[in-house]
């Protein structure tokens, strides 16, 4: 399945972006998706992610904070993100995994300013 992210930009600290993953292909609505977050320098770590059954779980970091949700009618999958903070500034990807199959979206920025 090919991923395409958007939704990034440059926010003020305590602001918010709703990132969005658009996905191809008939198999979005059984895959588990998620977002990850690489900060320079930084591994790229899991911010969140949704089952193909809607189930959620959430880095610590961003309990209260982030939601993940899906559309499968639309093959989407946003992340939005209140009370943004500088530690959030990062490359965002989403990911998808069905099977043993695993694809990554191409990222897309999100720089908070203190």
């Amino acid at each position: 399945v090919q991923l395409q992210a958007s939704g990034g930009g440059l926010v003020q600290a305590g602001g918010s972006l709703r990132l969005s993953c658009a996905a191809s292909g008939s198999i979005f609505s059984i895959a588990n998706m998620g977002w990850y977050r690489q900060a320079p320098g930084k591994e790229r770590d899991l911010v969140a992610r949704i089952t193909s059954g809607s189930s959620t779980n959430y880095a610590d970091s961003v309990k209260g904070r982030f939601t993940i949700s899906r559309d499968n009618a639309k093959n989407t999958v946003y992340l939005q993100m209140n009370s943004l903070k500088a530690e959030d500034t990062g490359v965002y990807y989403c990911k998808a995994v069905y099977g043993t199959s695993v694809d990554w979206g191409q990222g897309t920025q999100v720089t908070v300013s203190s």
